[in-house]
């Protein structure tokens, strides 16, 4: 999938919406400084050697119950992208 493709896919959602990928395990925060398309393309191209990195830089994790907790009572807006299987979410007032 070219970084184009990904672009377009990507959307603003409520957090409240992905409540079930959250409680499957599925929904990987990304951090404010780097790119969310960028990002998705690297883990549509499965290059595992970047996505390791910013798992060791803490750049990427998967989305924490503290994280989660905090989006839904505050009803947050996050940017997302699904890259099967996972949901690539970043908070969109870091953006």
């Amino acid at each position: 999938m070219s970084k184009e493709d990904i672009n377009l896919e990507t959307s603003q959602i409520p957090w409240h919406d992905l409540q079930r990928f959250f409680a499957s395990g599925m929904a990987i925060y990304i951090a404010e400084d780097i790119d969310l398309v960028d990002v998705a393309h690297q883990f549509s191209i499965d290059n595992k050697s970047q996505v390791e990195q910013w798992l060791k830089q803490e750049k990427i994790a998967p989305v924490s119950d503290q994280q989660a907790l905090k989006w839904f009572n505050e009803n947050t807006t996050v940017w997302s992208v699904v890259i099967k299987p996972w949901i690539l979410v970043q908070e969109t007032n870091n953006l």
